[in-house]
């Protein structure tokens, strides 16, 4: 996995340094080991590679089914790191492959809004990052990408032709819950996380977090 990744994140940059204006803030806050859940904002099928290319440790992620629907494909996003994720059922298997993950002090990357956003603005986040970090008491770092909304095509991701900025926060951890977790309790932890992405945004961006502070 490692030899692929480096090379697939070799071309990516590549393509970004020619076809794009990328600027990246705040690499001096990643944590350079360690488990560490990275959050992000989803605006287009470029913002995984986006995000990697920011890093300087490899990135693990959570990806729709739907790109594992055949044998290339799914040796490919299996061989940098992805896990196939059902966004409209039971993720049991995919949650334990994150905590495993964690436990093994990888980092793992998650769009906590489950698919795009069509506006560009921020739409709610699924409790499961919420419970994640509960479970894992891993750190959380927040991921901002803008840009990247304009990448609508496939053909698009090697020539991005856009300029983009991805801005990276502080981590930081969840308190310790003592008792049984409620539906509630676990959104509500989503949505402060959520809302921690949301500062690094331009107030435009923010959608569904916009009062958030």
């Amino acid at each position: 996995m490692k030899v692929f990744y480096r090379w697939s994140i070799l071309f990516c940059r590549l393509c970004f340094f020619f076809f794009a204006k990328l600027e990246i803030e705040g690499k001096e806050n990643i944590p350079p080991k360690g488990p560490l859940l990275v959050v992000c904002n989803h605006l287009s099928n470029a913002d995984p590679p986006i995000v990697m290319m920011a890093f300087n440790r490899p990135l693990f992620s959570l990806a729709k089914k739907e790109l594992f629907s055949n044998v290339l494909y799914r040796w490919f996003f299996s061989t940098v790191g992805a896990f196939p994720v059902n966004r409209n059922g039971n993720n049991i298997l995919a949650l334990r492959w994150v905590i495993q993950g964690l436990s093994q002090d990888k980092a793992i990357m998650i769009f906590p809004e489950g698919t795009r956003s069509k506006s560009g603005a921020m739409t709610k986040a699924s409790p499961g990052i919420g419970y994640l970090a509960i479970k894992s008491q891993a750190p959380v770092l927040p991921v901002a990408i803008t840009g990247s909304e304009k990448i609508k095509q496939i053909w698009r991701l090697p020539f991005p032709f856009c300029s983009l900025k991805v801005r990276i926060g502080t981590a930081f951890t969840i308190p310790y819950i003592e008792g049984r977790l409620n539906e509630a309790l676990i959104q509500d932890i989503s949505d402060s996380i959520m809302s921690r992405i949301a500062y690094l945004l331009p107030t435009n961006y923010r959608g569904s977090y916009s009062s958030w502070r």
